[in-house]
C-alpha cells in the first residue's frame, strides 16, 4: 500500500493513497523518460506518472460510485465525442502539470521560493513515503524519492504563486455595479410522481388546469393577498432568490419578468417554462446584504481571471511539447487507486492489499 503521512498533507493536499486491485501486466514505466518539455525544462514520466496516479485515486475512490459505475468501467466510458473518460481526464492533467511547471518557472519574479522549514518538511516526507511503502506499489504509482520530491516541490510553489498572482486587483465595486434585488416567487411544476415515485407529465388538459390555478395566485397577490398565504391555498410553496440582470437561476425567463418590474410589490405574468410555470412578487429593488456578498463575488472573478490571464500568456510565451507515445503509457485501466485518510495518519490494508474496513474517513 502506498501511504503519504499526515506532515505531507498540508503540502499534496492529499492524505493516504494505497494501490489496490492490481491486474494486468506489470512491467515497470521508464520514469526518466521525457514526457512533455516546457520551455527548456524537462518532464519526466515519473514525476507525470505520479500525479497522475494521486489523481485517478481521487477519481476512483469518490466519484466512481456517484457516477453509478466501477473504477474499472469509468475510464472507458465516453466523456466527449471520440474520448473516453481517461482521455478527458488525462488531457485534463497534462495542462494542469505544464502549469505547474509555468507557476515554478516565474516564481522568481514574485519573489517565492521554498523556505528552509518548507523544504525540510518536504525531505521528511519523502523519507516517510519511502520507508512506508512496498516497492510494487511505489512502482506502480512512480512514488520514488526523486518524483515525490518534485512533486511536492511544484505543489508547494504552486500554493505560494496561487496566492501571489491573484494580488494587486481592484477591489473597489460600486453598489451600482453589484447592485441585487429581492424576489418571492412560486413554481407550478409539469411534474408530478406516481405511487412508485416515478416522475410523470402532466397531461395537455392538466397543465391548462394548473395554468388556471397559477394565474388565480397571480391575481391574488396583485391583489394584496399575502404571498404564503396565496400559495397555501394553491399547493405550492413561496421561495426567495435575490438577483440581478445578469442571472441564471432560478429560471432565466423568471429572472427577466422580475426585473422588469418598476417597484416593490408588482407581481410578474405567468411566466411559461419548459418545466412549469412561475410567478414572482419584487421585494426589494435593492437588497443591501446580497449586494454586498456580490462585491466580493466580483472581486474574486476579477482575482481568477487575473490568475487565468497570467498563465494563458505564459503559455503563449513558452514552447510546449508533449509526447504523446510516453504520456500514453499511463493507462488508468491496469491499475486501480485508492484513496485512504484517517485520524492519525494511517491505515491499514487486507492481505491482497485492498484497504481494510476500520471506520476511516475519505478526505
Amino acid at each position: 500500500m502506498i501511504r503519504i503521512g499526515k506532515k505531507a498533507a498540508v503540502l499534496t493536499a492529499a492524505g493516504l493513497f494505497a494501490a489496490a486491485s492490481v491486474t494486468g501486466c506489470s512491467g515497470s514505466i521508464d520514469t526518466e523518460a521525457v514526457v512533455a518539455t516546457v520551455g527548456d525544462e524537462e518532464i519526466t514520466l515519473g514525476v507525470a506518472n505520479f500525479y497522475a496516479r494521486l489523481t485517478q485515486g481521487q477519481y476512483e475512490t469518490y466519484y466512481a460510485g456517484m457516477m453509478g459505475t466501477t473504477a474499472e468501467a469509468m475510464w472507458t466510458q465516453e466523456a466527449e465525442e471520440d474520448k473516453t473518460y481517461e482521455d478527458s481526464t488525462k488531457e485534463t492533467l497534462m495542462e494542469a502539470l505544464e502549469n505547474l511547471y509555468l507557476m515554478s518557472q516565474h516564481a522568481e519574479e514574485y519573489e517565492v521560493s521554498l523556505s528552509e522549514d518548507e523544504q525540510k518538511a518536504i525531505e521528511e516526507a519523502v523519507k516517510q513515503f519511502d520507508e512506508d511503502n512496498t516497492d510494487q506499489a511505489k512502482e506502480i504509482v512512480s512514488g520514488y524519492r526523486k518524483d515525490v520530491q518534485k512533486y511536492l516541490e511544484l505543489m508547494t510553489i504552486s500554493q505560494k504563486m496561487t496566492e501571489k498572482m491573484r494580488e494587486g486587483v481592484d477591489e473597489n465595486v460600486s453598489d451600482e455595479e453589484a447592485a441585487q434585488k429581492a424576489m418571492q416567487y412560486v413554481f407550478f411544476s409539469y411534474q408530478t410522481t406516481d405511487e412508485e415515485g416515478n416522475s410523470i407529465e402532466l397531461t395537455d388538459e392538466e397543465k391548462e388546469s394548473l395554468k388556471e390555478t397559477a394565474q388565480a395566485f397571480c391575481d391574488a397577490v396583485r391583489a394584496g393577498t399575502d404571498a404564503e398565504t396565496a400559495a397555501a391555498d394553491a399547493g405550492v410553496e413561496v421561495q426567495t432568490a435575490t438577483f440581478d440582470a445578469e442571472s441564471t437561476t432560478p429560471d432565466t425567463a423568471l429572472v427577466a419578468a422580475a426585473d422588469a418590474l418598476e417597484n416593490e410589490g408588482d407581481v410578474t405574468d405567468v411566466t411559461e417554462t419548459e418545466n412549469g410555470l412561475y410567478v414572482a412578487k419584487l421585494t426589494s429593488l435593492f437588497d443591501r446584504e446580497a449586494t454586498d456578498a456580490e462585491k466580493e463575488n466580483i472581486i474574486e472573478e476579477r482575482r481568477q481571471d487575473q490568475y487565468d490571464s497570467l498563465l494563458e500568456q505564459w503559455r503563449e510565451d513558452t514552447e510546449i511539447k508533449v509526447d504523446e507515445k510516453v504520456w500514453k503509457k499511463v493507462d488508468f485501466e491496469n491499475y486501480g487507486v485508492t484513496v485512504i485518510t484517517s485520524e492519525d495518519g494511517s491505515t491499514d490494508s487486507t492481505e491482497d492489499g485492498s484497504a481494510a474496513d476500520d471506520g476511516t474517513a475519505a478526505e
